[in-house]
């Protein structure tokens, strides 16, 4: 399995490119890779709660959905161990659009034959990518107020999975 590109050089924000068309020919990019993040919605979906825990981001910046994905797991995992599974509604609040491409040049012996430069470099598509803007709701958790300790306790493991800094807000409902 080809391991995945330090993603430093696509943390930067820059324009949302998703031109992916069910005409073929009018689409630019001819392949979308498939949806890693399994699932939106866990926990208790039509529970009651008191309040809302979120997980918000300091500064604009784009997340690849295979960090989401690993957040999700250890948030969910702590939230199931310690809650129980009717005691918590935990939402990922933001979908992968983003298309990221990466144009691959050939180094080593006999390079020059294989690569062509900047002719046609549009790229090729690695993977997809959610952009988050300063300020905005990436996961919230939804409990009573007796488990909100526990819930901060969660979204502080799940944020150190993610890139760059977040903060941790809790409102009643």
């Amino acid at each position: 399995m080809a391991r995945l590109r330090k993603f430093v050089a696509y943390r930067r924000l820059e324009r949302p490119y998703t031109r992916v068309s069910k005409f073929r020919s009018k689409s630019f990019v001819k392949s979308r890779p498939h949806m890693k993040i399994t699932r939106f919605d866990m926990g208790n979906l039509n529970g009651d709660f008191e309040y809302e825990v979120s997980l918000i981001a300091k500064q604009p910046h784009q997340i690849r959905q295979e960090s989401i994905e690993s957040a999700r797991q250890a948030a969910n995992r702590i939230l199931e161990k310690r809650l129980g599974l009717g005691n918590y509604h935990f939402k990922i609040r933001k979908y992968p659009h983003h298309v990221l491409r990466e144009n691959p040049l050939a180094s080593g012996a006999g390079a020059d034959r294989l690569s062509k430069g900047m002719k046609l470099s549009f790229g090729k598509v690695i993977g997809i990518a959610i952009q988050v803007e300063q300020g905005e709701k990436l996961m919230s958790v939804w409990v009573n107020r007796d488990n909100v300790d526990k819930v901060k306790q969660a979204l502080k493991r799940a944020y150190t999975k993610l890139p760059l800094s977040y903060y941790i807000v809790d409102e009643k409902v």
